[in-house]
């Protein structure tokens, strides 16, 4: 049975809320509908930045001590605004969707702790929204030893049956952190690569006041520094085979060092796709097809610089396949929505490490 569910996330780049419809049965993608964005203000991303800060040391996930509570509220608030916006704009009524895949808002990510904390009051936006809502996607994983991420390759590999490629293809996400699922045939490998956009959207507030390297044009006048590349990727992580992942947070110790702010965005853009070319060698064969999504696809500087970097294989944007590329994650979660109220695995020992194939979600009803 198809079901019309509507994703919801919010990102490490925080930036925003994205709204997406999907019509799924858990299985195959059926439809995609429209989305929607709902940006977070200033006041509101500076409450975030904060957040992320003061989740750095939490022993607990269901605490929220300083800051957390209040974020937690406006991350709530805004959701149940985007989701009032969106059903307004398309002339929908709140009994035409079955499901709502919230993913809250990350502020801590250690599996290694079996810790994973995502922000957002999903009893209270049921009650908002008037509609069912599943959200809490990666406890169950990382709880039975799971990395917990990414999460959204079993999407990809529904995406990417309706193309008809010969050999590996890749769907790299770059949001604040990004990451990769590598498709085979039955073969589904996954795993963060390294920093997406949030060095270089924390370089840019620090350096310009601006909120991200737009088109990517503050990298295309600087030169990389590729010695400060190189030590970067010694970190362990690099190292690791797939699954793996990351907290937005893990690379915050890099430091540029002094030089002009047009260089360091040049450098941590090129760190970024460098950290993504470093997974290919783990990879069981080379990737011949790379697809772009996320904030990354709309950087023109980061585009050319994988294309560079990956050659020969072929690098498109997630766009040009007729895909919503800054959807795709919200996309996603409703997508995982349905999954979970099948029962159907949303993560896999290839994708995270779970010891076997696992379902997972909450839903709460209005």
């Amino acid at each position: 049975m198809m079901l019309t569910a509507l994703g919801l996330m919010s990102g490490t780049s925080l930036d925003g809320v994205d709204v997406a419809l999907i019509e799924t049965d858990g299985r195959r993608v059926n439809a995609l509908g429209p989305s929607g964005y709902r940006p977070y203000t200033d006041t509101e991303r500076g409450l975030l930045r904060q957040a992320l800060y003061e989740a750095a040391d939490l022993p607990d996930r269901a605490a929220r001590p300083g800051c957390l509570r209040e974020a937690e509220q406006v991350v709530t608030a805004a959701h149940a605004e985007a989701v009032a916006a969106f059903t307004a704009q398309h002339r929908m009524r709140f009994d035409d969707i079955d499901i709502v895949g919230f993913h809250g808002q990350t502020v801590l990510h250690r599996p290694e702790k079996k810790l994973t904390v995502q922000i957002g009051d999903a009893n209270k936006l049921a009650k908002l929204i008037h509609i069912p809502v599943m959200y809490d996607f990666r406890a169950a994983d990382v709880e039975a030893g799971g990395q917990g991420a990414p999460f959204v390759p079993v999407y990809h590999r529904a995406l990417a049956q309706s193309l008809d490629w010969e050999g590996p293809t890749v769907v790299v996400n770059i949001g604040g952190v990004a990451n990769i699922t590598y498709i085979d045939g039955d073969t589904l490998i996954a795993c963060d690569t390294g920093p997406g956009n949030a060095l270089l959207d924390d370089h840019m507030f620090r350096r310009l006041n601006q909120r991200f390297d737009t088109e990517g044009r503050t990298a295309a006048l600087g030169k990389v520094d590729a010695a400060w590349i190189n030590r970067a990727l010694q970190m362990p992580f690099f190292a690791l085979p797939p699954p793996k992942s990351l907290d937005r947070n893990d690379f915050a110790g890099l430091k540029l060092g002094d030089m002009p702010p047009e260089d360091g965005a040049a450098t941590l853009t090129a760190f970024t796709v460098a950290a993504i070319a470093r997974v290919v060698p783990l990879l069981p064969k080379e990737p011949k097809n790379w697809i772009v999504a996320g904030g990354g696809a709309r950087n023109l500087t980061m585009l050319r610089m994988l294309r560079e970097c990956l050659a020969p294989a072929t690098v498109r944007a997630a766009d040009t396949l007729g895909w919503a590329s800054d959807a795709i994650e919200a996309q996603a979660f409703g997508f995982l929505a349905a999954r979970g109220l099948k029962g159907l695995p949303l993560s896999y020992p290839a994708t995270t490490g779970v010891p076997f194939p696992m379902t997972g979600g909450i839903i709460v009803r209005p």
